[in-house]
């Protein structure tokens, strides 16, 4: 990449073209970014740029689930973002990612832009080397004081559609009975980030009718 930067600055001595001054410039930019990065601090919902392979890409974090510290769930973006509408989907069509916060960066910076695969005219590989941040649902017992209990876990979905499909469908099920199906709790359904830690506590959505499952955890509930 940085070879390819410097052929554009191969005009005979003397006084730099304007294109030239301005490849200089971005690359100086680039080079003062990479040295000096912003820190990045967990929790602030800020784009951040982290290391995919050689490059550096550009990466939004999930609200709630940025808080490390050793993994977050990121998206990748395309550097342009949100100018790059043609080109997002190759980005975009990864979902959300399982980032080591050891591969972040700091806080993204557009003289990080010419470090990027897009930048060099590639898409980014198959393997990025993270792991899908999947997304769970949750049904929660809560009473009038706000303690309560999650009383089912489902997941992993592996697209937020899924994922809204099966909230949609348990509140259907609950309709008119949320504050009454167990006595003194109001049950209520929402989408959730996929807690790895506690895997062993979900319920698998694709080998099971979860409204089925709604009424098990209702019962013993």
């Amino acid at each position: 990449m940085i070879r390819r930067i410097f052929r554009r600055c191969g005009h005979a001595p003397g006084a730099l073209s304007p294109d030239d001054q301005a490849a200089v410039d971005a690359f100086r930019a680039m080079l003062a970014a990479i040295r000096a990065p912003e820190p990045w601090t967990p929790d602030r919902c800020q784009d951040i740029a982290v290391r995919v392979g050689p490059f550096v890409e550009r990466a939004r974090t999930r609200p709630g689930d940025d808080y490390g510290p050793d993994l977050i769930a990121i998206a990748l973006i395309h550097p342009d973002t949100p100018h790059a509408a043609a080109y997002a989907h190759r980005y975009t069509s990864k979902g959300w990612l399982r980032c080591e916060t050891a591969a972040i960066l700091g806080v993204w910076q557009p003289a990080y832009a010419m470090l990027t695969h897009a930048a060099a005219g590639l898409d980014l590989p198959d393997d990025v080397g993270m792991t899908p941040a999947y997304y769970g649902v949750h049904v929660e017992a809560r009473k009038p004081d706000g303690t309560g209990c999650t009383l089912l876990r489902l997941g992993p979905y592996t697209q937020t559609w899924l994922a809204s499909r099966d909230v949609a469908r348990l509140n259907g099920e609950l309709e008119g009975r949320a504050a009454t199906a167990v006595p003194g709790f109001t049950l209520t359904v929402e989408g959730v980030p996929f807690d790895v830690s506690s895997h062993e506590s979900y319920r698998d959505p694709c080998k099971a009718d979860v409204a089925v499952l709604l009424a098990v955890a209702v019962a013993g509930g």
